[in-house]
């Protein structure tokens, strides 16, 4: 094919339109050392660092189950043949900037792809600090003065002098480093690994990599192969589609990333104003608490000065009693045992009134008041400052004495049926609790079987009533003890009488036989009543009607009740039964 020439796109010289500026969008730095880039080496995860900072990471073996056939794209690695997919050691790196697992080649770090457009950077970096940095290409020390436009070579004064004077690079055009300032891009000629003297200018379309000339006449003979400048478009044109299919996404993930930004300053806002009401709703329940605990403290010490002033009150009363009763005895003694006979006969009517009234005198040998206060914590107080609070003082006593048991099942039950009555709470005057938390004991033994009890249920009903519940499983006569403060309440302990379940009626509850059997003669009822015309059961307004509905299998009067009625007694059991209106 014939030799085109185009310069090679990825050594052109573009200068930016007038007015603009070359951008930092490029990068220069290493993220590991931090200076400029020196010989980078592009990652798989597109990060590019020094391969001096590469090298200085510290290795892992992995497993690499796909053989030859590595993610890591490499300049030494394109010249590699397949290899079985066999699993081999590999050693791999950490990317120091995303942490993604890099599986180095077999050349190492320094076979990695080498990223040409980070080095052209460094270098219009370099441009713009005077050509600071920037050596020369061929004698690699002193500072760069020139460059050549035709091998791309930065040289200095020295270097540049001598270029000239060699015929083959006499005519080669030389430009300022200054003047290269508003260039886009002044990248060298990349030359070809495999023939270092070579620029790639070629790419094959076989193997899928660029070439130099004397590749196409050698390693890669009869290969398809075109100049890069050729085949730029159709594989710059299937990585913009590539683009264009990620450019959504990231589109989309930099929407997502803003809505959690979005919702993670919400969610800030949000748990600062929540914050802001736990704080004024603690602030606010701590004075309330604070509030009551003055209030119960001030109750308590109300408690205290009620009840000392009573007990101040009865020790006066009963220490001027008692004065009052010693000057009787000692006046009464002293008279008997030292006055005469006149003398005792004189004083005998105002000693004896004395004594008299004396020993009339009511008094109570108990103190009248008791230390009896407790603290109730679970006991609802009311509302304080708009806030619920707990905790009551109580100072009344539960009085066994004048505790009551309340309920119609108190004294009958039946056998395999829950029964339950109620203990009312009182004190020594007689008034109710109104609260709970009092030690109930419940015993409920039969009487033939002492050792054997019945499992009771009580019930704190927080009001000063209990609830008392147990199942017999025999029946028999039962006593059942009830006890506050390990003392009998009034009534205990008592005795109940435990009977077999109840026989369920087998007749009608109607309101006479008659009626409830459509008039017929034969229909007879258990409560015995007749009826004039032959008819043997029982009609309105007739002698042996009970005169009221009954069940006319046992004639009871009761709708829910036991039926007592025992076979043989009456007319046959067919006849018993009466059919319901």
């Amino acid at each position: 094919m014939s030799e085109n020439k185009e310069q090679p796109l990825l050594g052109f010289v573009s200068k930016l339109p007038s007015g603009t500026a070359f951008g930092n969008s490029g990068k220069t730095h290493c993220p590991l050392c931090m200076g400029l880039f020196k010989a980078p080496r592009l990652l798989p995860c597109l990060h590019t660092v020094c391969t001096t900072c590469l090298e200085q990471l510290e290795p892992f073996s992995v497993v690499d189950i796909r053989g030859g056939d590595s993610d890591t794209s490499s300049e030494g690695s394109i010249f590699q043949e397949l290899k079985p997919c066999n699993p081999r050691p590999q050693i791999g790196i950490l990317c120091p900037v995303c942490d993604a697992q890099v599986d180095l080649p077999v050349g190492g770090v320094k076979a990695l792809t080498v990223d040409h457009l980070a080095m052209n950077d460094v270098m219009l970096e370099s441009l713009r600090g005077e050509g600071q940095g920037l050596v020369c290409d061929l004698c690699s020390h002193r500072e760069v003065e020139k460059r050549c436009q035709t091998c791309k070579a930065n040289l200095c004064h020295f270097c540049c002098q001598a270029h000239r004077r060699q015929k083959k690079t006499t005519y080669h055009t030389m430009v300022d480093l200054k003047d290269l300032k508003g260039y886009s891009q002044i990248g060298k000629p990349i030359l070809c690994p495999a023939h270092p003297s070579e620029e790639l200018r070629l790419f094959c379309e076989l193997c899928d990599r660029p070439v130099c000339r004397d590749c196409v006449v050698g390693e890669h003979r009869e290969h398809p192969y075109d100049f890069t400048s050729n085949v730029i478009h159709k594989h710059g044109d299937s990585m913009r589609e590539l683009l264009k299919g990620t450019q959504p996404h990231v589109e989309a993930l930099e929407d997502a990333l803003a809505q959690i930004k979005e919702l993670n300053s919400a969610l800030q806002g949000r748990v600062e104003a929540v914050a802001a009401d736990v704080r004024t709703f603690s602030e606010g329940y701590i004075k309330a608490i604070e509030e009551h605990r003055d209030k119960l403290l001030k109750q308590l010490d109300d408690i205290r000065v009620q009840k000392e002033n009573s007990l101040q009150l009865q020790k006066a009363q009963l220490e001027q009693l008692l004065a009052d009763m010693r000057t009787g005895v000692e006046f009464t003694e002293h008279l008997l045992t030292s006055g005469s006979d006149l003398e005792i006969l004189v004083t005998k009517g105002v000693v004896v009134e004395r004594l008299t009234k004396l020993n009339k005198v009511e008094y109570s040998a108990r103190p009248g008041v008791n230390d009896r206060i407790c603290f109730s914590p679970q006991e609802k107080a009311g509302r304080c400052r708009g806030y619920q609070v707990f905790g009551a003082i109580n100072t009344k006593e539960v009085d066994p004495a004048k505790c009551v048991l309340q309920g119609e099942d108190l004294h009958r039950a039946r056998e395999k049926q829950t029964t339950s009555f109620t203990l009312l709470c009182k004190d020594a005057a007689g008034e109710s609790m109104g609260r709970g938390g009092d030690n109930i004991q419940v015993a409920v033994v039969p009487k033939d079987k002492k050792d054997c009890s019945v499992r009771t249920i009580v019930q704190d009903n927080k009001d000063g009533t209990y609830s008392v519940s147990y199942t017999p499983k025999e029946p028999g006569i039962y006593s059942v003890w009830v006890c506050v403060k390990e003392q009998h309440v009034q009534g205990s302990p008592f005795t109940v009488t435990v009977r077999r379940k109840t026989r369920p009626h087998q007749g009608v509850f109607h309101c006479c036989t008659f009626c409830s059997s459509g008039g017929q003669k034969t229909a007879r009822c258990a409560c015995g009543g007749t009826m004039p015309g032959g008819y043997l059961g029982c009609g309105h307004g007739h002698k042996g009607h009970p005169g009221r509905p009954h069940w006319s299998c046992c004639g009871k009067l009761t709708e829910k009740s036991e039926c007592t009625w025992a076979g043989g007694q009456s007319a046959p059991r067919s006849l018993l039964r009466t059919v319901a209106l």
